[in-house]
């Protein structure tokens, strides 16, 4: 179970930058924001979300970041009209981040 939460994990931060990049796409100026959006995720959660990261966040700094980081997908989803893939993605990133504090994942 611990294991499929990791897959879990891992598959909801790709779904995220997805999700951005959908929403960028979608705008007024598709290839930039399209690109960039997802890129400032990328290096936002290398500098401070990675296990190895250069600013890490522990306790509330860490739950408020990975809110936002993590919330930034669902905005994106429900930006482009996808209401139900939103609350979709709301609930599944709950679970998991539950599930991944309780077992100090």
């Amino acid at each position: 179970m611990k294991t499929a939460n990791l897959v879990v994990l891992f598959l909801i931060e790709l779904a995220a930058l997805a999700a951005v990049s959908l929403w960028g796409f979608s705008t007024a100026y598709p290839w930039l924001l399209g690109l960039a959006a997802p890129a400032a995720l990328i290096v936002l959660w290398a500098l401070c979300g990675s296990p190895r990261a250069r600013f890490a966040f522990s306790g509330a700094g860490r739950v408020g970041f990975e809110a936002a980081w993590f919330g930034a997908g669902v905005v994106a989803l429900w930006a482009v009209g996808a209401h139900g893939w939103a609350l979709g993605f709301a609930l599944v990133c709950a679970v998991s981040k539950a599930l991944a504090v309780a077992w100090d994942q």
